[in-house]
């Protein structure tokens, strides 16, 4: 098996956690690259190309939430004004908005 064409391999050691031991050469700093070299002194032995494309795919679910929600909440300056007036009227608009986000989004479990 190869290494799929948008697996980051730096992402994909961070999520089997070899990346702060190990030193690894890529071809190129960004997707599509492979490893060119394996440092012989590494602790760890080299991963598969099997198991970077499912680490990277699981770091990439484990992530894609957290980009949902940030594109769902609402803008600072809207939050602040719900806040405020959440405060005067003694309503829960902020708490509301922000609970539909996560509801919407969801972490992986």
């Amino acid at each position: 098996m190869a290494i799929n064409s948008d697996t980051d391999i730096t992402l994909a050691l961070i999520q089997l956690g070899k990346s702060e031991k190990n030193r690894v050469r890529l071809s190129q700093s960004i997707p599509p690259h492979e490893i060119l070299e394996w440092d012989s002194g590494n602790p760890d032995s080299q991963p598969t190309d099997d198991e970077l494309n499912t680490a990277y795919t699981a770091w990439k679910t484990a992530e894609e939430y957290k980009q949902k929600r940030e594109d769902s909440y609402p803008d600072w300056k809207s939050q602040m004004d719900m806040q405020y007036w959440d405060s005067v009227n003694g309503t829960t608009t902020w708490k509301d908005a922000i609970a539909k986000v996560k509801s919407d989004n969801p972490k992986p479990s």
